[in-house]
């Protein structure tokens, strides 16, 4: 089973659905990738998923491009904010989601408020991965 996630910075909230899925099952291809790829992972993507025990700091934020000619039994966008534009994917795909999620890395206070952020939204992300993964993979 092959799962691609796209959002547009590739920085963030993809790369945290990407070690979830990783981690409900190490059989899956999981890739993560953006329209706009920063080129680097959100830090505080990274200390979050770190607290509840999973590294991604290995993972490389990579442009969508890598995969376009790829074969992918799930391609799912998780970008949510309203003044945000998810990417398109117009390669072979048998399944199309969305499942959409704020953007932390906008979150603007204090340095405690903006972690609470990042950590609402990576238990928001947890929460719909695995209602995915139990719906549309696990059962298969």
């Amino acid at each position: 089973m092959k799962v691609l996630i796209l959002c547009t910075g590739n920085s963030c909230r993809s790369q945290m659905a990407h070690g979830f899925l990783k981690s409900f099952d190490k059989k899956l291809t999981v890739r993560s990738a953006g329209t706009e790829a920063s080129g680097k992972l959100n830090e505080k993507a990274v200390m979050v998923m770190k607290e509840i025990g999973i590294d991604i700091s290995h993972h490389t934020s990579d442009s969508v491009d890598l995969y376009l000619n790829q074969a992918w039994d799930y391609v799912i966008t998780v970008c949510g904010g309203a003044n945000e534009s998810c990417p398109a994917f117009l390669g072979n795909v048998k399944h199309r989601l969305h499942i959409g999620f704020d953007d932390p890395s906008h979150a603007i206070g204090s340095d405690e408020f903006v972690m609470s952020e990042f950590r609402r939204v990576r238990d928001e992300i947890k929460a719909g991965f695995m209602a995915f993964y139990i719906n549309n993979i696990n059962n298969k």
